[in-house]
């Protein structure tokens, strides 16, 4: 599972686990901290914000080669580009910094620390979120109306694989960073799944782009999202050589989170 169904509305599931973990965490660490109760809540607060900061900023600096064309990108939040073990390391630090200098405050930190781990743990594990899950098994036709079998169309190369409409926005914002790193990236094979639309209507919006995508499909039943457990769009599928998915991203990609998913995908294979 990668996005969660609220209504109309969609919304991607890790950042949901996240502030699910630190409100857990927050609310325990006042629960147990006594007298201590709003310093505890409080430096729950402070680690995530350090741990948010930091596994951002450790990203953007070992991605900046790719963030120096256009430096106030870095700023775009949704692209995706974290370093969770550099947050992760930058919030037990706080944690400890504040348990040293106030004593009382380091069983409910410490309780507060290992509900919050717990619960990511646990629910990513019961949602499938680090699955490594193969590629789904599904048919899909051509503009031509040619079928052919998604699996088959990825197989033995490193695959990415974007699902996305006409009718949203945020996936035509992203097509032209696609469509440029399919012209960029020999090695990587770009898969384009219409989710719903006929080939009339795909056509037509193609014609009207800048650019040229190849390996365009359809998926005139939607299929795509719901094997894949995301019910939002854009969702982009990074799929190793050997056929299993290796990262789910729903949302807009940026250039620089791009670029080092696919240095991570053609690592993996």
């Amino acid at each position: 599972m990668t996005s969660l169904q609220i209504g109309p509305l969609a919304f991607p599931l890790s950042p949901l686990l996240w502030f699910g973990a630190l409100l857990l965490a927050q609310w325990l660490a006042t629960r147990l901290g006594g007298a201590q109760a709003r310093a505890a809540g409080d430096a729950v607060w402070l680690a995530a914000l350090a741990g948010f900061a930091v596994a951002r900023l450790a990203f953007v600096v070992a991605a900046w080669d790719d963030y120096r064309a256009a430096p106030w990108s870095l700023l775009d939040l949704r692209d995706g580009g974290w370093s969770p073990a550099a947050g992760v390391a930058a919030a037990l630090a706080v944690l400890g910094w504040r348990a040293w200098r106030l004593v009382p405050l380091r069983r409910p930190l410490a309780a507060a620390a290992l509900a919050g781990a717990a619960f990511w743990g646990g629910a990513s594990t019961l949602l499938g979120v680090h699955q490594r899950p193969p590629l789904p098994a599904l048919a899909l036709q051509s503009l031509a109306g040619e079928p052919a079998e998604l699996r088959a169309l990825a197989a033995g190369a490193p695959t990415v694989v974007s699902l996305w409409t006409g009718w949203c926005g945020v996936c035509r914002a992203e097509m032209p960073l696609l469509a440029a790193a399919q012209q960029r990236e020999a090695g990587v094979r770009f898969l384009f799944v219409n989710q719903g639309e006929d080939a009339a209507a795909v056509r037509r919006h193609l014609a009207a782009q800048p650019f040229v995508l190849h390996g365009v499909w359809l998926d005139p039943g939607s299929r795509l999202g719901p094997l894949v457990g995301s019910s939002a769009l854009p969702t982009t599928l990074f799929v190793a050589a050997d056929g299993r998915i290796v990262e789910r991203h729903v949302g807009m990609l940026g250039a620089a989170s791009l670029a080092a998913r696919l240095r991570a995908l053609q690592a993996a294979d």
